[in-house]
């Protein structure tokens, strides 16, 4: 089988998915815009590089050009688009089938409101596409929106190899509290800080880690010098990839305190599920989906630090409760969200696709 992914090549998702294929077998190639391009990524899976010589939305259309000429050159079996709204647009425009597309977040729930040009875009895309996927079910509703198609659910699930508990990284003394998210408002960071500062009045045994870095960090250590509890938060910037693990598996209580539904799946609640960590998250996008409120952890009101300060000391306060939900989001990610499973589901559908013969 021959699969090319249309996609960011410096996602850390689109490479995921490449090196399953390839590992499998399967000759995998990447088409990525030049601004989405890892070089190191490039090392593992071969990438091809579209220009962009126009402004804006015009550069899908002069891309498309360069885009078919690697399409009648490598001839893939199986043409597979991530965004609907980039990527999609383009590699619907090159008319090659079968043709699937992926949606991610934003590019369905934000994307087609903000104008007639870009609704027309995502419905154009959807038509022409050959089979829709979504790694949620809230956002595959949002995506019937657009188009009367079935909507294939293809959770991004998480390597249990990599993301399990791992003994003695937890303080005995201090209760950690902590997230690893891009450092923006889109994620609550603030609305984290908020809560922590809350909780901490009452909890002076409680530290806060933050991992990730982004465009609003210094705003958000400001914030925590304000609120008195910057000697009890850290910030650690970005880390490696293959680290984060350890990060959870530090942590006591994760957060995910998102404020837009454009949070489609909620990976890190996921990934800090298979690392035996109760979740507290926000009830948007696909959030409220991959966590049982009361059972693998706590479902609250988005940009409410006070509902979130509440669910953090009851889960404080109640060790056993902790370890009990730590348990059970264990068993509930290996049952629904299992990284090799959810791959070889997508496997699946590209063999059905072939094996109905639809082909350019």
């Amino acid at each position: 089988m021959k699969v090319l992914l249309l996609a960011p090549s410096k996602s850390i998702h689109t490479h995921k998915w490449a090196l399953f294929y390839k590992n499998k077998g399967i000759d995998v190639k990447v088409v990525t815009f030049a601004d989405h391009y890892s070089a190191e990524n490039a090392q593992e899976v071969d990438t091809y590089v579209l220009p962009k010589l126009l402004p804006g939305k015009f550069s899908y259309f002069s891309s498309v050009f360069s885009l078919k000429k690697v399409l009648k050159q490598f001839k893939p079996d199986i043409f597979h688009a991530h965004y609907v709204s980039s990527y999609g647009f383009i590699g619907a425009l090159a008319n090659y089938h079968p043709f699937y597309v992926s949606v991610w977040g934003r590019d369905i729930f934000q994307f087609p409101q903000q104008g007639s040009v870009n609704r027309k875009i995502v419905e154009y895309t959807l038509e022409k596409a050959d089979v829709i996927c979504s790694t949620s079910h809230v956002m595959a509703k949002e995506t019937n929106k657009y188009i009367n198609k079935k909507i294939f659910v293809t959770p991004f699930g998480v390597d249990l190899n990599k993301f399990r508990p791992i003994e003695g990284l937890k303080s005995e003394e201090n209760i950690t509290i902590g997230t690893v998210k891009a450092l923006s408002d889109k994620y609550g960071i603030a609305d984290l800080i908020k809560a922590f500062a809350k909780v901490f009045e009452t909890n002076p045994n409680t530290k806060l880690l933050i991992v990730g870095d982004g465009p609003q960090r210094s705003e958000y250590e400001q914030l925590s010098k304000d609120l008195g509890i910057s000697h009890v938060t850290t910030f650690t910037g970005r880390v490696p990839n293959d680290r984060v693990p350890e990060y959870i598996n530090q942590m006591d209580i994760f957060a995910v305190p998102s404020t837009e539904d454009s949070e489609s799946f909620g990976v890190a609640a996921v990934e800090s599920m298979a690392c035996g960590v109760p979740v507290v998250v926000s009830n948007v996008g696909g959030l409220p989906e991959v966590v049982l409120d009361g059972k693998t952890g706590f479902v609250v009101p988005k940009e409410n630090h006070l509902e979130l300060a509440r669910a953090f000391n009851r889960l404080i306060e109640e060790p056993q409760k902790r370890l009990e939900m730590g348990s059970a989001g264990i068993q509930h990610v290996k049952e629904h969200y299992n990284w090799i499973d959810n791959a070889n589901g997508m496997l699946n559908l590209y063999e059905e696709t072939l094996q109905r013969g639809m082909k350019s």
